[in-house]
């Protein structure tokens, strides 16, 4: 086996490791339907994902009519509530990202988790996904404090900090993702299977993916 030329490869959670998308909805729908507005189906909300819960709940009300701050803050304490109590229903990795995760650390690789999800909730989704052993760090929206979530750099830096510097690559599926990653002055890879936003081509990667199989190849080209 060649040897590998990343010493950490890092990814985001919702939408690139996990299909969350299921869950995060139907918490969406619930916190929804406390201020009697209709449900929105699964994949209106897909988009919605990647800048933490309170952004995707920003973008639910304004699809179901808009409200203002003083209901966007109770609305959110709803939904996080929900969620916790209901966080890996329907949640499932992605074909192959676990295999992805083996064949990595197999290549002498260590391999981390940066999310803007709330870090204890990143935990118990990777925890039930039995993913959690596997992984260097978790690093949540929450870990650093305000401003210091993606698509700043900062987890990024704490991520390579962690797992001991070195080399580093990152996975996702949105701007924040490739944003963050450019900023730490790492190359990024994007999921085409995930939650996007817009077009995976208009998120300025350094390589895209359409099935974990092809990660290992493109991380070894983009070496």
């Amino acid at each position: 086996m060649q040897p590998f030329h990343f010493d950490t490869v890092g990814f985001d959670l919702d939408g690139t490791l996990i299909d969350t998308s299921g869950d995060l909805a139907a918490a969406v729908n619930y916190a929804l339907a406390q201020d009697g507005r209709s449900p929105l189906s699964v994949e209106a909300i897909k988009p919605m994902i990647g800048g933490g819960a309170r952004h995707m709940l920003a973008q639910g009300l304004a699809a179901t009519g808009g409200g203002d701050d003083a209901l966007l803050d109770r609305l959110h304490q709803v939904l996080l509530t929900y969620y916790e109590a209901n966080i890996y229903v329907h949640s499932v990795p992605f074909p192959g990202a676990v295999q992805a995760l083996d064949d990595l650390a197999a290549r002498g690789a260590k391999v981390a988790v940066v999310t803007n999800k709330l870090e204890r909730f990143a935990l118990e989704v990777l925890r039930d996904a039995e993913l959690l052993d596997r992984l260097t760090c978790v690093i949540g929206g929450d870990t650093l404090g305000p401003g210091k979530s993606k698509p700043a750099p900062d987890p990024i830096q704490e991520m390579i900090r962690r797992a001991g510097g070195g080399t580093a690559a990152f996975v996702g599926d949105s701007i924040y993702d490739v944003a963050a990653a450019h900023a730490a002055r790492i190359p990024a890879v994007a999921c085409r299977f995930g939650f996007l936003m817009q077009p995976v081509e208009e998120l300025g990667a350094d390589a895209i993916i359409d099935h974990f199989d092809e990660l290992v190849p493109v991380l070894d080209k983009l070496s």
